[in-house]
């Protein structure tokens, strides 16, 4: 299942004078993985925050040296104005202050255009696919605020609360999150009940388990007496959904490296086959026999993706198809481009705007062997 992480600044070695502070005048260009715009001063790359593309923008360097290849840096004056920018909603969002937003200043249409560029353009970069890519809206927001179900803030001296700020341990005070939703989550997805630990994994946009549900089952097409695997499985959401797909003819394992987790699945979906542990290495031994084969798996990794030994511990059992749940979409690229080199194309792709106003996105992307075309 997907978890955020918080960005922190890397400690690294200085390579000459700092830019920090130094004001150029650019004109942007693309938008970058990561929120960033990309911009060029001083034959360097700088990766521009709070702009969009085609802007004339005075910039602060906010992180670089003279040595580096690139910087840093946030978009403090606005020169010429791009049609898709607009009044940022929450008072904490724009250069210098909080970093918990992306796009704030852009219409909520045009994010969801810049998070299609950046799937497509690591699609095409990492694995050589030219794919055309819709973000859908999914319902739940209140255009593009109010999702949050699940908020942290920094507790300050007084019982005030504060946001960090973007690369950074400092701490802005705010009285309250545009973001965070009025209520918590809700655990039932299609009139089922899931059993969630407290401060465990569930995702925090309200349409998000419909959506994500829809999705997959729609990709996979279960049939009754199917088996299918449910990796980085949480407690079940995916699972529960292909046992009533498959029936009492077919079966269902999820791997989980959660322990409470593992147990809340076995409780939320009867039936079901469950295991704990790394995902790899549960595929790789830990398993009955008869899972050396498999007609559809389901992969939600973290951020970081499934990467090539669990890739190829799927393509090994030969499903006939796999959705592959991302959050990121390089690793999702890197992943699609592995699968490729073992057989399995990319034959659908839907990308849904679960975190409105920041530049993440999650995508659903449907893999089949190439000799089903």
């Amino acid at each position: 299942m997907t978890r955020q992480r918080t960005g922190r600044p890397r400690t690294k070695k200085a390579r000459g004078a700092s830019a920090v502070g130094r004001r150029l005048e650019v004109e942007i260009g693309p938008v970058a993985h990561g929120g960033h715009l990309v911009a060029r001063a001083e034959d360097r790359v700088v990766f521009v925050r709070h702009a969009l593309p085609g802007e004339r923008v005075v910039l602060e360097i906010t992180e670089g040296t003279e040595g580096d290849k690139f910087w840093r840096g946030d978009a403090v004056e606005v020169l010429a104005a791009a049609p898709e920018r607009v009044a940022a909603p929450c008072p904490y969002a724009g250069p210098g202050l909080c970093g918990g937003c992306d796009f704030q200043h852009v219409a909520l249409d045009a994010q969801r255009r810049l998070k299609a560029d950046v799937v497509a353009e690591q699609l095409r970069r990492v694995a050589r696919l030219d794919v055309s890519v819709e973000v859908e809206a999914v319902p739940g927001d209140d255009e593009g605020l109010h999702w949050r179900t699940r908020q942290r803030y920094v507790s300050l001296p007084g019982g005030a609360r504060g946001m960090r700020k973007h690369r950074s341990h400092d701490v802005l005070p705010v009285e309250q999150c545009l973001l965070e939703a009025p209520a918590g989550p809700s655990y039932e997805v299609r009139g089922r009940t899931f059993e969630v630990a407290d401060g465990g994994f569930w995702q925090v946009h309200p349409g998000a388990p419909e959506a994500l549900v829809g999705a997959v089952l729609d990709a996979l097409a279960p049939r009754a007496g199917e088996s299918a695997l449910d990796l980085y499985a949480g407690v079940g959401l995916f699972s529960r959904f292909l046992l009533d797909a498959v029936g009492p003819t077919g079966r269902v394992a999820a791997v989980e490296g959660d322990h409470t987790a593992v147990q809340l699945s076995e409780r939320n979906c009867p039936g079901l086959l469950a295991r704990a542990g790394d995902v790899g290495g549960v595929l790789a031994g830990e398993l009955p026999p008869e899972w050396d084969q498999a007609d559809l798996v389901v992969l939600d990794p973290p951020r970081v993706g499934a990467k090539r030994a669990v890739v190829e511990q799927v393509v090994r059992r030969a499903p006939r198809a796999v959705a592959y749940v991302a959050c990121d979409p390089a690793a999702l690229a890197r992943d699609v481009a592995i699968f490729a080199e073992h057989g399995y194309r990319l034959s659908g792709l839907r990308a849904f705007d679960l975190f409105p106003m920041t530049h993440h996105v999650e995508c659903v992307a449907l893999l089949e062997p190439v000799t089903s075309a």
